[in-house]
């Protein structure tokens, strides 16, 4: 039966045989997805080479330390953790004072600054107060940051040690007992260290846990609400266990930095080579150890200062992996409340 064809469309081109394919046009679609897609490779090996070069960066950084510390690796091995003499006149050395110097003043500074940085990164993000007074309170947060650490060893020269002095003997007396506030009381000590550490790292723990807190789905907080939780019953259930990935990365960047501070602590610890678990005598940390005899130094004593400054970075990095482990396991527990 003769008829037009059920559905009426244009026709298809057939391509005949040996015909060629004309070429796209400079302007063409095609060839500008081929030209977007030459910068996206660009991109992505530029990103690749600088990320092999930060890699690169720290090796070539650990090799220059290991390099002049191996005398001293050579001489005293794994035994250098553990003594407790530094006497360079007879070439003995022992890094376990500072090891512990630095432990305890970076751990007391976070004890300090973790619950305060985190309530008041609380006290930003909620709306406690109008916007204006807490963008102000901020500012002036952040702000501590800027100041040099010099500055800080400066004031706590002026303020904390006369502060300390005068509040020491009070613990000693009452607390004495404990070998952490055993007497005699000296104002240049790792109690005076750790406060202005926990003044130094508050503006990072603040900053970074605003920022996770802020980042909080307001779903999450609507839904407590409506189940009829209370203010504080979301933020501590909610709001707090949904942020503590940032939370832990701004412990980990805070920490960190506490263990790293150099000036600060090198005028306000008292630089004592002696070990001492009183707060209140005078202590040492790796970071001061360098800072106060690398100028000076000579022969095997140079050695020894490479090798505690590679401790300083293997410290550093135990450290680092230790948060990674407890963000990644964070960020597994938090996963399935996002």
């Amino acid at each position: 039966m003769e008829g037009g064809p059920a559905t009426a469309g244009p026709p298809f081109k057939v391509r005949k045989q040996g015909q060629q394919q004309m070429p796209e046009q400079p302007g063409s679609t095609g060839h500008s997805m081929r030209r977007v897609r030459r910068k996206l490779d660009l991109f992505h090996v530029i990103t690749w080479l600088m990320s092999v070069a930060a890699v690169v960066t720290l090796l070539w950084i650990v090799v220059s330390i290991i390099i002049p510390a191996w005398p001293a690796i050579q001489k005293t091995g794994f035994g250098f953790f553990m003594n407790t003499a530094w006497d360079a006149n007879r070439d003995r050395y022992g890094a376990f004072p500072f090891l512990v110097g630095t432990a305890l003043t970076s751990l007391i500074a976070l004890c300090i600054a973790l619950p305060l940085g985190v309530f008041i990164a609380l006290f930003l993000s909620e709306n406690f107060l109008p916007l204006a007074i807490r963008q102000t309170i901020r500012f002036v947060v952040e702000l501590l940051a800027a100041i040099p650490s010099v500055v800080y060893g400066l004031w706590g020269i002026a303020v904390l040690i006369p502060i300390v002095q005068r509040f020491g003997g009070l613990l000693s007396d009452r607390l004495g007992f404990i070998p952490l506030f055993q007497g005699p009381v000296f104002g240049n000590s790792t109690l005076t260290a750790s406060l202005v550490l926990a003044l130094m790292v508050l503006p990072t723990i603040t900053a970074i846990s605003r920022s996770a807190l802020v980042a909080v789905p307001g779903t999450l907080r609507e839904g407590s609400y409506a189940v009829g939780a209370t203010r504080w019953e979301t933020i501590f259930r909610v709001l707090l266990p949904t942020a503590a990935p940032g939370i832990v990365a701004a412990t980990i960047l805070a920490f960190g930095r506490a263990m790293g501070e150099t000036m600060a602590v090198a005028m306000l610890i008292g630089n004592s080579p002696r070990l001492s678990w009183s707060l209140l005598s005078p202590g040492g940390t790796l970071a001061g150890l360098l800072a106060n005899q690398f100028g000076e130094a000579k022969g095997l004593q140079i050695s020894a200062l490479m090798y505690a400054a590679l401790a300083l970075v293997l410290l550093t990095l135990v450290v680092n992996m230790i948060g990674e482990a407890v963000l990644r396991h964070a960020q597994k527990v938090t996963a399935g409340v996002r």
